[in-house]
């Protein structure tokens, strides 16, 4: 079969289409033909060395795939051939097939195509958990989102509404991102580059504060979030897209007085060792596609052999939703 694989740690120039072998299934994992592939920044990551479980170079890049199942281990009882599944890989998803455990494969309802199903597991996964079961969002309260354009970040300003926010507050780095963001559902977007964000979610909230801050950005960006978080708020810290993959820092002092909560999540680390805590947010999210409650938005779309391509835009900080490799 044909795959991506990051022939060495560095820029996108390193991704490369070679011939390997199929993956071989163990007794409780499925093979997936994959029709479709989400692109993360934590492949990016991945590729550049910074993300949590790269040791080096030689791999396919991916975490999450759309397409049929071809074949099932012997242990595997939830999941049949020639079913539709979006799933959380095991060994890169940049590639004409993929395994994942069934533990982590999920029935694709009919109605939901291809694009959509593969541009949407892990940030509809991701966005639901950090607002629903990470920071417990509560009705009628302000969600400051960061990065909000992205593909995390438009699929969490739909849910924010959905899940009872009075006013959700987005941060951007463009005029055109900002339209993105509105069109997510962002009652208030904030340039961040032209504009002082804590000042001005500040204002947005009579000097009040955010009560749940999403980030996915850290460094200095954590550090001025937690002036804007109200008493009682949950900043949620699930990445680290900095330039410098800088984490951010906190005082205890500016949290035990105000009962504020820095509180972090990772997907990622769901996968390995809590798959159950993903299950409820991956039914939850193909049932709303299906019944049109909630849109994850696919800004493009390129071929296995363009990787490099597509890492490159989300790299430029120009690329607005989600970008997916089509097999």
């Amino acid at each position: 079969m044909k795959a991506v694989i990051v022939t060495e740690l560095g820029g996108p120039e390193v991704l490369q289409v070679q011939d390997v072998e199929k993956p071989e299934i163990n007794q409780d994992e499925v093979l997936v033909k994959t029709e479709a592939v989400s692109v993360n920044f934590a492949d990016i990551k991945a590729r550049q060395g910074a993300f949590h479980g790269v040791k080096g170079a030689g791999f396919i890049p991916g975490m999450e795939c759309f397409g049929t199942v071809e074949r099932v281990g012997e242990g595997v009882t939830g999941i049949k051939v020639g079913q539709r599944v979006a799933a959380f890989t095991t060994g890169g998803s940049y590639a004409e097939y993929a395994k994942a455990n069934e533990n982590v494969t999920y029935p694709v309802p009919d109605g939901v195509d291809a694009e959509t199903a593969a541009a949407s597991l892990m940030v509809g996964v991701t966005a639901y958990n950090v607002l629903r079961n990470t920071a417990r969002i509560q009705k009628g309260e302000t969600v400051l989102i960061h990065a909000a354009a992205g593909g995390i970040g438009t699929t969490a300003c739909q849910l924010a509404k959905k899940f009872g926010a009075k006013k959700v507050i987005g941060t951007v780095s463009s005029l055109e991102k900002a339209e993105a963001a509105k069109h997510a559902g962002a009652d208030k977007v904030i340039n961040y580059k032209e504009e002082d964000f804590v000042q001005q979610t500040l204002d947005e909230t009579e000097g009040k504060g955010a009560d749940v801050i999403l980030d996915t950005i850290a460094g200095e960006n954590f550090n001025k979030s937690l002036e804007c978080l109200a008493p009682f708020g949950r900043a949620v810290i699930f990445g680290h897209a900095n330039d410098d993959s800088a984490p951010g820092t906190v005082k205890t002092n500016m949290l035990h007085a105000s009962c504020r909560s820095v509180l972090g999540y990772s997907t990622g680390t769901c996968i390995k060792e809590r798959p159950e805590a993903l299950e409820e947010a991956a039914h939850e999210i193909f049932r709303m596609l299906k019944d049109n409650e909630l849109d994850v938005y696919v800004s493009q779309t390129y071929s296995l052999d363009q990787a490099a391509e597509a890492h490159a835009h989300i790299e430029s900080r120009k690329s607005k939703g989600k970008m997916l490799l089509k097999i």
